[in-house]
């Protein structure tokens, strides 16, 4: 029996003080990516700037642009380039009614936009105050058919809620990538030094009880007061990590994956088959 396979790319890197800077390697990476049979990529959260949301100044409002502009033209351009289905990571939208928020577009191998995503779950910590700049996204869970596979987009945040990657199931997405900027701060090291494994732990979680792919894309480097954890990784739809980046350094990380996995793992175990939503009307109270 013919195998089901397909190949997919996670773009991790170090971010500078120069947006052209970061837009030249990223790009860089994507080719090498390509070059290497990945026909699905996908980048970090805020993968053209350094993680601004570590503190609350109204100068980086100056960093949202509207969809069309620089940085949509840059992903169309790159996917189109390479031939690749590009998940955009994220950028800082300013949106037609004035509002902020954090989205991820999706452009198919000619350079066409086939998905849009605005982060639903935003965290407001120390260190990542995003509810200052972000608005709660408004276009519900999105997901694109590529032909091989259907994907969907969710960011950062949103890992920490297994609704998100539920009602993407429901809604036919095989393969969840998860755009991330999180890393170490000194209170989280000392505190909590279990947290890097419970990220990764949370979307393996995801993956297996839904039976589908989940992969995790992060930054790495120090930015602030942040230090970067890295360690981009695939999972399987039984929960598996099949493919790991290192935890420091920048990397395009390629891996084939065997779709047929997904449907061994929802019908052998039936996890979606055997929900009973009538019983879950707490969850929307």
């Amino acid at each position: 029996m013919r195998k089901n396979f397909i190949k997919i790319g996670l773009i991790q890197t170090k971010v500078g003080e120069s947006v052209e800077e970061n837009l030249e390697k990223t790009a860089t990476l994507v080719k090498q990516a390509a070059r290497r049979g990945a026909e699905i990529v996908c980048l970090q959260e805020l993968f053209a700037y350094r993680y601004f949301a570590q503190v609350k100044n109204d100068k980086f409002f100056d960093l949202a642009e509207r969809v069309p502009g620089r940085l949509s033209k840059f992903l169309s351009g790159c996917a189109a380039a390479h031939r690749v289905f590009l998940i955009g990571g994220s950028i800082y939208e300013k949106a037609d009614d004035g509002r902020f928020y954090n989205t991820s577009m999706i452009y198919d191998p000619a350079g066409a936009l086939t998905g849009k995503y605005r982060k639903v779950h935003i965290p407001h910590d120390p260190n990542y105050y995003e509810q200052y700049y972000f608005s709660p996204g408004d276009l519900g869970y999105v997901q694109v058919d590529t032909g091989k596979v259907v994907v969907a987009p969710l960011i950062c945040y949103d890992q920490w809620y297994p609704e998100a990657a539920r009602v993407n199931a429901i809604q036919g997405a095989q393969m969840i990538f998860y755009p991330t900027a999180i890393g170490w701060f000194k209170e989280l090291r000392r505190d909590e030094p279990f947290s890097a494994r419970r990220w990764e732990d949370a979307m393996r979680a995801h993956a297996s009880l839904n039976g589908v792919f989940a992969a995790a894309v992060n930054r790495v480097g120090r930015e602030g007061g942040l230090r970067f954890w890295g360690g981009s990784f695939i999972a399987d739809p039984f929960g598996e990590v099949i493919a790991r980046a290192s935890r420091s350094a920048e990397e395009a990380l390629v891996a084939r994956v065997d779709l047929d996995r997904i449907r061994a793992s929802q019908e052998g175990w039936r996890f979606l088959y055997n929900r009973r939503p009538h019983s879950y009307t707490e969850l929307v109270r």
